[in-house]
């Protein structure tokens, strides 16, 4: 009996039966699920690999794998793949604790990248919707949810998006999308050949359209990512991360300041207080709000220690301290060659609120 020939026709979009029949037919094709667990073992192995960013963020290579892989053996099989993948991965690479709902972003990136590539002629365009689809679809709106649903079952607190990771996925897809298509189009030709790929790749090529749009979406996101990175930078407090020693010498520095531009204060019962201190992207200066207190330090059993005590708490606790009396608060700008040391600072402007 002869053995029927695999069929090699492509479609436009996947919305129709014959498409998704040849998708579950997969699952029952010993040799492509024989390279899907090629590629499983692939994703997994190159999961620690990954390029700096910036600060914490990471850009990883594993979209490149699961992308061609997914295009190769269909939507079905990839679902499987992103499955396993995000399994296999924590348990060889553990970070953090195990969160089984991680495994529905893994397995909707490669769901998308199949739908959009799996039996379909491969195109710049094709490329660019379908990593945009990944990265915000899946990379921004679906995985906020479960990050919310992660810090709450898991660490019992609230999630705050982190908008420079959203930013980051949409400034890097236009980038992600040439890199795509290079790695397409070296890998197509010869996979057509071994009759995995239906595709070729003929049409992989860049058109002054093509190079145009993907410089304007670069420069957007880029832009986006920049100006949150400045604006982040100067809205965060550097106090909330001050330990014990740095609030201490902090609060002492800025209450120098503070009775140089209000003699009238006793320096024996004067406390401040930093509540904020909000540095400034590309100057050496920083903008600290200071609560200012008068100490009572009647009946003490050493005023010294006491007095020391008080001049090392934070804003809050500070507030909630009956041996304090706010006086006033001031707004002190210093312009330092390190903005995060106030004790080797230059002239301050003072203003007081």
């Amino acid at each position: 009996m002869q053995k029927k020939a695999q069929s090699t026709k492509l479609f436009k979009t996947p919305f129709c039966r014959e498409y998704w029949q040849l998708a579950l037919g997969e699952m029952k094709n010993p040799r492509m699920l024989v390279f899907a667990a090629l590629i499983l073992a692939l994703r997994v192995a190159v999961k620690p690999l990954s390029i700096p960013i910036f600060g914490d963020l990471k850009e990883g290579i594993g979209f490149i794998v699961n992308a061609f892989g997914s295009m190769i053996y269909g939507p079905v099989v990839a679902l499987l793949s992103g499955a396993l993948s995000d399994t296999l991965g924590y348990l060889l690479f553990p970070s953090g604790a195990y969160f089984p709902a991680y495994m529905i972003t893994e397995m909707a990136g490669s769901f998308v990248f199949a739908l959009f590539l799996y039996r379909a002629e491969i195109t710049v365009p094709r490329l660019l919707l379908c990593r945009f689809a990944v990265c915000f679809f899946v990379n921004v709106l679906l995985s906020y949810p479960i990050h919310v649903w992660y810090y709450s079952v898991m660490l019992g607190k609230d999630y705050n998006i982190a908008m420079i990771r959203v930013l980051k996925n949409l400034a890097l897809f236009p980038v992600e999308t040439v890199v795509l298509v290079v790695v397409f189009r070296g890998l197509l030709p010869p996979f057509k050949r071994l009759g995995y790929a239906l595709s070729g790749g003929e049409q992989l090529r860049f058109t002054r359209q093509h190079i145009a749009v993907l410089v304007a979406l670069f420069v957007i996101g880029a832009g986006a990512v920049g100006w949150y990175a400045v604006n982040s930078y100067n809205t965060t407090s550097l106090s909330a991360s001050y330990t014990a020693g740095e609030r201490l010498s902090r609060n002492r520095a800025l209450k120098a300041h503070v009775l140089e531009a209000h003699p009238e204060l006793s320096e024996e019962e004067t406390v401040c207080v930093i509540e904020s201190a909000l540095p400034k992207a590309f100057r050496p200066e920083v903008t600290y709000q200071v609560a200012v207190y008068r100490a009572n330090l009647t009946g003490a059993e050493d005023p010294a220690k006491l007095m020391e005590e008080l001049e090392g708490l934070s804003k809050s606790k500070a507030a909630a301290r009956e041996e304090l009396t706010l006086l006033f608060k001031e707004e002190v700008v210093l312009s330092t060659p390190n903005a995060k040391e106030p004790e080797k600072d230059l002239p301050a402007e003072t203003t007081h609120v």
